[in-house]
């Protein structure tokens, strides 16, 4: 009998599990039987390790092969154990001793023994240093993306013969590739400055990027929404390097990004017919949704009142809490969902809106049914876009991203300063008790909130939400208290009649 045991990890939601992939050969009729919850990717394994083996010039043992996953209980998903699997069964049949001693390896393999790309690269990274290993053997085109993660020597392989090679000391590691430029530049992101007619809205726009505000505009088809919407990320400031790292792990595991460090949040815009676990995460084996991939960037929802019902209230709880939990077969997952909402409708389902609305009562009744309330009380700046005149398509130009950002960027680092020991990046993600002690409204500031929660039978989360923005609009005003000016601002921002019919 022959035993040997290669470390490998599972991807499992965000996260990386350690896996012990254990193989005993001995005696018997030729068999290869892969144990320990594996899905049916990894079963087909099996011929694809047979094959990468003998074509890379090694012998198949023609005896009775067992493997185990341990641990038995988590359920192994994807192809990123054929590496592991192949070598193993090398480790275990005397063709490649004692080379795996503090090395983490993962990889698919094809018949030929090509070692090819699997997803979060970055994550698995972060398992290995975690649990304190030195070595990790990938495919080298995700040599790049592991490599953010320090403190761990990384091996990127090609072959299945070079892994084998480079794990014996017979030929060193080829280098990490260079970083290629994949994304566009700063300059190359939709900007402002291509937005014409619509001035009045830009404060709405600076403090929702200041503050990391949620933001809903309503009104008439091609009054410019969808435009405004999109052009949101090029205010935002940049992301810190703890952000760009959990960005691109999300980005990595979902297989949205080839390599390197993501330098650009995120800007997720699904479409309406969109389910639930689509939108929060979730199915049979639970994976991110779009709110988890738009994770410290924003999560555009075109067209509001067309998603369904259940997929706007699954939104709700990720939303207040920045994290979504998923309970699956007796596990429990936690992924994040720090976003910058942004969602668009039209007034009424026609879409013309006041006069010119051909819509019946019952047409409108039914489309303030679809827009969620609850959702919408989550959200802190509403505003109505409407058809600008002639004049203003030919006078009116906003100014260049750039030149708000600047000032968006200074509020944020007053809100870090302020933030320092919570956890917390801005003014939006505020809990009720920081909240009262880091808001430093004047008394008369408060007077004057208390006057419009009663005169406009405002919710409480509406009292904290208006509270919030003030202190956002003081932030970019470079003042250090809230004043009675900045809460009627924030209510200006807040409390236009569409909002209050639905949310109050």
């Amino acid at each position: 009998m022959t035993y040997a045991r290669v470390e490998t990890f599972a991807v499992d939601g965000v996260e990386a599990r350690r896996i012990q992939v254990e193989a005993d050969i001995r005696l018997g009729l030729p068999a290869f039987t892969v144990v320990g919850l594996a899905d049916k990717a990894i079963r087909e394994a099996r011929e694809r390790v047979r094959a990468a083996i003998v074509n890379s010039g090694y012998e198949f043992p023609q005896k009775r092969i067992t493997v185990n996953l341990a641990p038995a209980d988590l359920r192994k998903v994807g192809p990123g154990f054929d590496l592991p699997l192949a070598l193993v069964v090398l480790a275990a049949s005397g063709q490649l001793d004692g080379a795996l001693d503090d090395c983490a390896v993962i990889g698919e393999l094809s018949l030929t023994g090509a070692v090819r790309s699997v997803r979060g690269a970055l994550a698995v990274a972060e398992g290995v240093r975690r649990h304190g290993f030195a070595r990790l053997l990938l495919p080298r085109s995700r040599a790049r993306e592991a490599a953010l993660v320090p403190e761990i020597a990384v091996l990127g392989v090609e072959e299945l013969h070079e892994a084998v090679e480079v794990l014996r000391g017979e030929r060193d590691p080829a280098p990490v590739p260079p970083p290629d430029r994949t994304e566009p530049e700063r300059g190359e992101e939709p900007d402002l400055s291509d937005v014409r007619g619509h001035n009045g809205l830009i404060p709405a726009l600076e403090v929702a990027a200041a503050g990391g505000h949620n933001l809903f505009l309503h009104g008439p088809p091609g009054t410019g929404k969808t435009m405004l919407a999109r052009r949101l990320p090029s205010l935002l400031p940049p992301m810190t390097p703890h952000e760009a790292i959990e960005v691109t792990r999300l980005q990595s595991i979902a297989g949205l990004h080839g390599g390197g460090l993501v330098e650009r949040r995120p800007f997720r815009s699904p479409h309406h017919t969109i389910s639930a676990s689509g939108l929060v995460g979730g199915g049979g084996h639970p994976t991110p949704g779009e709110a988890t991939l738009a994770h410290h960037g924003v999560l555009f929802l075109d067209e509001l009142s067309e998603f369904t019902r259940p997929a706007l209230e699954a939104l709700r709880q990720p939303l207040e809490d920045g994290r979504v939990t998923i309970v699956r077969g007796q596990r429990v997952m936690v992924l994040p969902t720090r976003v910058t909402l942004v969602a668009a409708s039209n007034p009424c389902p026609c879409g013309m809106g006041e006069s010119a609305c051909r819509c019946s009562a019952a047409d409108l009744a039914r489309h303030q049914r679809r827009l969620s309330g609850p959702l919408l009380d989550r959200i802190d700046v509403s505003v109505t876009v409407g058809r600008p005149s002639g004049a203003a398509l030919r006078d009116q130009v906003a100014p260049a991203s750039a030149v708000l950002r600047e000032r968006i960027v200074a509020a944020r680092e007053r809100q870090t300063l302020r933030l320092e020991g919570t956890g917390l990046t801005c003014n939006a993600q505020l809990t009720a008790r920081l909240l009262r002690s880091l808001a430093d409204a004047t008394p008369a500031a408060h007077a004057a909130l208390y006057a419009l929660h009663d005169r406009n039978a405002l919710s409480a989360r509406g009292h904290g939400r208006i509270l919030r923005v003030a202190r956002t609009l003081a932030d970019l005003a470079d003042c250090a208290t809230v004043t009675p000016d900045h809460i009627h601002q924030a209510a200006a921002l807040r409390l236009d009649d569409q909002s209050l019919s639905l949310a109050a």
